[in-house]
């Protein structure tokens, strides 16, 4: 008789989850999908999940293929002078890419968001979910403010990303590392905390396409009701 139910472990439950997830993320973010409705779409218990990942943000690592994790590194962002955030963002930016155990991986990351609109989805919902909250959330700025902060920063870091580690564009493919953060450095300062000529600061008409980045004392972070479904508060 053919047994039915939830899935236990085999070789083919890991890639279950992971296509579960990949689908999830791509369709609700990293906010709006939850291990319960990963694991109900994989056929398995929410608990094999978190024996095969761990938290959501170690499956959502492991669903975009991420050769590391920005909760490990941001804190070298975070800790030091405001005014320089800039700068250590940058540098740790192209020291991670300049690494070849994890460059390669994120070149290869990008070339597939530039040609797959699931890729370039979950590469945005890592930026946004992963990084700029937590780094525009320590720049204490005005909340409003903050989508078009991060998406000035996410701009600027994957043009940077591209020319010099994906189009190999000279002089800026072979500058040493502190040319590029004396460069580019200010550049991403000004976008996290300097003056913006703003006609209208407020959110964007869709937050969606910026990350839906709230601030709120500086430190607390949040997403839309509208980004979690027209209102509906994900299940966690």
């Amino acid at each position: 008789m053919t047994r039915t139910g939830r899935r236990k472990g085999s070789p083919d439950t890991r890639e279950a989850i992971l296509d579960a997830a990949r689908a999830a993320f791509a369709e609700r973010g990293f906010d709006g999908a939850s291990i319960r409705t990963i694991a109900s779409a994989a056929g398995v218990d929410p608990a094999l999940v978190h024996h095969y990942f761990g938290p959501k943000e170690q499956l959502f690592l492991a669903t975009v293929g991420a050769p590391v994790n920005p909760g490990e590194l941001i804190p070298a962002i975070l800790e030091g002078e405001r005014s320089e955030m800039g700068e250590r963002l940058v540098r740790l930016f192209v020291s991670v890419w300049d690494d070849p155990r994890s460059g390669p991986k994120l070149v290869a990351i990008v070339r597939s968001a530039l040609a797959h609109d699931w890729s370039a989805r979950m590469l945005r919902e890592f930026l946004t979910s992963q990084i700029l909250r937590r780094v525009i959330a320590k720049a204490d700025v005005p909340a409003a403010e903050a989508p078009i902060r991060a998406a000035l920063v996410a701009s600027q870091m994957i043009g940077l990303g591209l020319a010099r580690f994906v189009l190999k564009i000279e002089p800026l493919a072979s500058a040493d590392i502190d040319t590029v953060v004396a460069t580019v450095g200010p550049t991403i300062q000004r976008y996290l905390t300097g003056p913006l000529k703003l006609d209208r600061p407020g959110p964007p008409r869709d937050l969606r396409d910026l990350g839906d980045i709230h601030v709120s004392n500086g430190s607390d972070t949040s997403i839309s009701p509208r980004a979690r479904g027209h209102g509906q508060a994900p299940n966690r």
